[in-house]
């Protein structure tokens, strides 16, 4: 069997920064070619890259998340072109914002069906969320490393709540190491 954690793929990086400084949304929708702003349906402003494909999301207090990323370094790369759009209307950025990463959302495969009631029994009620009438995913909070895996009868997973990307690693090698303790995987 190919190993659970060779299969991880990061599906989205969703980080946070501000420049320091209140921003005029409607005159940044003017001067910004491309930017979205509605602010009868969000309050941001939504600028998305291309090359690479991200969205942030611009907000007028002068915060801005970034979104849609499928790495950490992608991350970096679109708000540098963003601060680099800012300067050149003449919007102060400092040389270095501080980016900080609020969620890594992975997804995996176990390489075998799971049977999620008996998983969802095994792994502890007190963890597990599991109601197959609402969503056929079973909800699992771990606690080492702090993030939430949504498990499917097919054997793939999402990961999601990690701040750094090996969060997902040591989360499947745990999850693995639970289902094969409980004699449930395969």
């Amino acid at each position: 069997m190919t190993d659970p954690a060779e299969s991880i793929e990061i599906q989205n990086v969703v980080a946070s920064t501000g420049i320091g400084q209140e921003l005029d949304l409607e005159a940044l929708a003017e001067d910004l070619p491309g930017a979205d702003f509605n602010p009868d349906n969000f309050p941001g402003l939504v600028y998305r890259t291309q090359e690479p494909k991200a969205a942030a999301l611009i907000f007028r207090s002068g915060k801005i998340v970034c979104t849609g990323a499928k790495s950490i370094d992608d991350v970096h790369e679109a708000l540098g072109i963003i601060f680099e759009k800012l300067r050149g209307l003449k919007i102060p950025v400092e040389d270095d914002p501080d980016i900080t990463v609020q969620n890594i959302v992975s997804s995996a495969d176990l390489g075998h069906q799971l049977n999620l009631n008996a998983l969802a029994i095994g792994l502890g009620l007190e963890d597990v969320e599991y109601e197959p009438e609402q969503f056929p995913g079973l909800v699992y909070r771990m606690d080492e490393p702090d993030v939430v895996i949504l498990l499917f009868g097919s054997g793939k997973i999402v990961i999601t709540g990690g701040k750094r990307t090996d969060d997902a690693e040591g989360a499947v090698e745990e999850i693995v190491d639970r289902i094969e303790a409980l004699g449930l995987l395969g």
